[in-house]
């Protein structure tokens, strides 16, 4: 079961968070343009992490204890959650049905990626506050959704799904070398009087860096910034003024 709530004390607890990216164009290795933020009603009550050393063996008929191993390498870390979705609340409510759709989209090749010729499903980053080991750049390899209670309509009001992420290592600068990682970034949601200039001033000490958040978001046009719009803001290590 998944843990908090909507009110009271739920209100100050730090929510998960997957954020949907387009893939990226090029020869780069980081996420594209932020399609949306799915945050999560209710935190995951476990996370189950996996991560591989692949050796090898070659037998010899001469060795009577057998060979030594050698090391091949490791392979990328990998992710299961669940994520318990409810709007019982509101039984004409069609929030659930539209969230588990967005997940199962991330299975899905995303109309840019076929524009610019390289298709891809989109890339994911998952994020929970200071949980620093489960936050890595993934594709989703697979979405399962149950639904479990209906409104009058026969809507979804009540579903789990479950997730399995497989990280995407990435040789940007500001990567964690010891787990081949994104440095964290962050999510802001715009506010009357936002620019992506005052956003980098703030964020880094320098209004010229505004061009890596647009870049990151995929805005052609930096004058256009609507209240409301959440924009991945890259970590410090990765901007270059």
């Amino acid at each position: 079961m998944a843990q908090g709530s909507r009110g009271g004390a739920g209100k100050s607890l730090v929510r998960a968070t997957l954020a949907i990216h387009e893939p990226p164009t090029g020869d780069s290795t980081a996420p594209g343009g932020l399609i949306r933020t799915f945050d999560f009603d209710f935190n995951p009550a476990q996370l189950s992490l996996s991560r591989r050393a692949l050796w090898k063996s070659t037998v010899a008929q001469i060795e009577r204890d057998g060979p030594l191993p050698e090391f091949m390498g490791s392979e990328p870390r990998e992710m299961n959650l669940e994520i318990f979705l409810d709007s019982s609340g509101d039984p004409t409510s069609t929030a659930v049905l539209k969230k588990v759709e967005a997940l199962l989209k991330c299975c899905q090749v995303t109309e840019r990626s076929i524009a610019a010729k390289q298709p891809s499903p989109p890339w994911v980053v998952f994020q929970w506050g200071s949980f620093s080991t489960a936050r890595f750049t993934a594709y989703v390899s697979s979405v399962e959704a149950g639904y479990t209670l209906f409104g009058t309509t026969g809507v979804p009001i009540r579903a789990t799904c479950r997730l399995q992420l497989h990280e995407i290592p990435s040789r940007t600068e500001g990567q964690n070398p010891t787990s081949g990682a994104l440095t964290a970034r962050r999510v802001h949601r715009v506010v009357a009087g936002d620019s992506l200039q005052s956003l980098a001033w703030r964020e880094y000490g320098s209004a010229a860096a505004w061009r890596a958040i647009a870049e990151a978001n995929g805005i052609d046009d930096p004058s256009r910034l609507p209240s409301g719009t959440e924009l991945v803001l890259p970590a410090a290590e990765e901007v270059r003024v």
